[in-house]
Protein backbone atom coordinates (compact mmCIF):
# COMPACT_ATOMS: atom_id res chain seq x y z
CA UNK A 1 0.00 0.00 0.00
CA UNK A 2 1.24 3.46 -0.89
CA UNK A 3 0.24 6.13 1.59
CA UNK A 4 0.89 9.85 1.35
CA UNK A 5 0.92 11.95 4.51
CA UNK A 6 -0.55 15.44 4.19
CA UNK A 7 1.68 17.98 5.90
CA UNK A 8 0.12 21.18 7.20
CA UNK A 9 2.81 23.89 7.04
CA UNK A 10 3.75 25.42 10.40
CA UNK A 11 2.93 28.90 9.08
CA UNK A 12 -0.59 27.87 7.98
CA UNK A 13 -3.02 30.68 8.85
CA UNK A 14 -5.97 28.37 9.57
CA UNK A 15 -4.09 26.02 11.92
CA UNK A 16 -1.62 28.53 13.39
CA UNK A 17 0.24 27.28 16.43
CA UNK A 18 -2.05 24.24 16.70
CA UNK A 19 0.10 22.40 14.10
CA UNK A 20 2.40 21.46 17.00
CA UNK A 21 -0.23 18.92 18.11
CA UNK A 22 0.64 16.63 15.18
CA UNK A 23 4.18 16.05 16.43
CA UNK A 24 3.28 16.25 20.13
CA UNK A 25 0.63 13.54 19.88
CA UNK A 26 2.28 11.61 17.03
CA UNK A 27 -0.32 11.72 14.28
CA UNK A 28 -0.87 13.13 10.79
CA UNK A 29 -3.46 15.72 9.85
CA UNK A 30 -4.49 13.48 6.96
CA UNK A 31 -3.31 10.47 4.99
CA UNK A 32 -4.05 9.61 1.35
CA UNK A 33 -4.44 5.89 0.59
CA UNK A 34 -6.38 3.90 -2.02
CA UNK A 35 -7.92 7.02 -3.56
CA UNK A 36 -9.25 8.27 -0.23
CA UNK A 37 -8.16 11.05 2.10
CA UNK A 38 -8.54 10.18 5.78
CA UNK A 39 -8.67 13.39 7.84
CA UNK A 40 -7.90 13.14 11.55
CA UNK A 41 -10.33 14.58 14.08
CA UNK A 42 -10.27 18.35 13.97
CA UNK A 43 -11.27 20.54 16.86
CA UNK A 44 -12.46 24.10 17.26
CA UNK A 45 -9.28 25.51 18.72
CA UNK A 46 -8.38 28.92 17.26
CA UNK A 47 -5.06 29.43 15.45
CA UNK A 48 -3.69 31.11 18.59
CA UNK A 49 -4.52 28.00 20.64
CA UNK A 50 -7.51 29.40 22.53
CA UNK A 51 -10.86 27.61 22.67
CA UNK A 52 -14.05 29.57 21.88
CA UNK A 53 -16.98 29.27 24.26
CA UNK A 54 -19.67 28.63 21.64
CA UNK A 55 -20.47 25.48 19.71
CA UNK A 56 -21.08 27.59 16.60
CA UNK A 57 -17.56 29.02 16.57
CA UNK A 58 -15.93 25.70 17.48
CA UNK A 59 -17.84 23.97 14.69
CA UNK A 60 -16.88 26.63 12.17
CA UNK A 61 -13.20 26.43 13.11
CA UNK A 62 -13.16 22.62 12.94
CA UNK A 63 -14.88 22.63 9.54
CA UNK A 64 -12.52 25.36 8.25
CA UNK A 65 -9.59 23.13 9.23
CA UNK A 66 -11.11 20.28 7.22
CA UNK A 67 -11.61 22.68 4.29
CA UNK A 68 -7.95 23.70 4.58
CA UNK A 69 -6.71 20.11 4.52
CA UNK A 70 -8.90 19.48 1.47
CA UNK A 71 -7.49 22.63 -0.17
CA UNK A 72 -3.93 21.42 0.44
CA UNK A 73 -4.88 18.34 -1.58
CA UNK A 74 -6.65 20.35 -4.34
CA UNK A 75 -10.08 19.20 -3.13
CA UNK A 76 -13.12 20.93 -1.69
CA UNK A 77 -16.01 19.85 0.53
CA UNK A 78 -17.78 18.19 -2.39
CA UNK A 79 -15.10 15.46 -2.11
CA UNK A 80 -16.26 14.50 1.40
CA UNK A 81 -17.88 11.07 1.49
CA UNK A 82 -18.07 10.28 5.22
CA UNK A 83 -17.95 12.46 8.31
CA UNK A 84 -18.20 11.64 12.02
CA UNK A 85 -18.60 14.29 14.68
CA UNK A 86 -18.24 13.83 18.42
CA UNK A 87 -20.21 16.14 20.71
CA UNK A 88 -20.01 16.99 24.40
CA UNK A 89 -23.49 17.66 25.85
CA UNK A 90 -25.02 16.80 22.48
CA UNK A 91 -28.62 17.67 23.32
CA UNK A 92 -27.70 21.20 24.35
CA UNK A 93 -25.22 21.89 21.54
CA UNK A 94 -26.76 20.10 18.56
CA UNK A 95 -28.91 23.06 17.36
CA UNK A 96 -25.89 25.40 17.24
CA UNK A 97 -23.79 22.75 15.55
CA UNK A 98 -26.45 22.18 12.89
CA UNK A 99 -26.72 25.93 12.18
CA UNK A 100 -22.95 26.30 11.73
CA UNK A 101 -22.82 23.14 9.61
CA UNK A 102 -25.61 24.47 7.33
CA UNK A 103 -23.53 27.59 6.63
CA UNK A 104 -20.43 25.63 5.62
CA UNK A 105 -21.44 22.26 4.17
CA UNK A 106 -23.24 22.20 0.82
CA UNK A 107 -24.68 19.47 -1.39
CA UNK A 108 -23.68 16.91 -2.39
CA UNK A 109 -23.75 15.93 1.28
CA UNK A 110 -21.51 13.24 2.71
CA UNK A 111 -22.78 10.59 5.08
CA UNK A 112 -22.58 11.94 8.63
CA UNK A 113 -22.61 10.19 11.98
CA UNK A 114 -23.15 12.29 15.13
CA UNK A 115 -21.98 10.77 18.42
CA UNK A 116 -22.40 12.11 21.95
CA UNK A 117 -19.35 11.78 24.20
CA UNK A 118 -18.60 12.66 27.82
CA UNK A 119 -15.52 14.69 26.97
CA UNK A 120 -12.78 15.51 24.48
CA UNK A 121 -8.99 15.99 24.80
CA UNK A 122 -9.08 19.45 26.42
CA UNK A 123 -11.56 21.05 28.80
CA UNK A 124 -13.85 23.43 26.92
CA UNK A 125 -13.83 21.51 23.65
CA UNK A 126 -17.39 20.79 22.54
CA UNK A 127 -16.94 19.11 19.14
CA UNK A 128 -14.41 17.08 17.17
CA UNK A 129 -14.94 16.23 13.50
CA UNK A 130 -13.17 13.56 11.43
CA UNK A 131 -13.75 13.04 7.74
CA UNK A 132 -12.99 10.93 4.70
CA UNK A 133 -12.84 12.38 1.19
CA UNK A 134 -12.52 10.69 -2.20
CA UNK A 135 -10.19 11.91 -4.93
CA UNK A 136 -11.92 12.45 -8.29
CA UNK A 137 -9.34 10.27 -10.05
CA UNK A 138 -9.93 7.32 -7.73
CA UNK A 139 -11.30 4.14 -9.33
CA UNK A 140 -15.00 3.61 -8.78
Amino acid sequence: MTAHTVEVPEDNAVFGQTTSAFASFGYSAAVRAHGLLFIAGTIGRRADGTIPDTIEEQTEIALRKIEEILRLENLDTSALVDVTSYHVDIRRHLPGFVEAKKRLVRAPYPTWTIIGVSGLASPGLLVEIRATAAYPDAPR
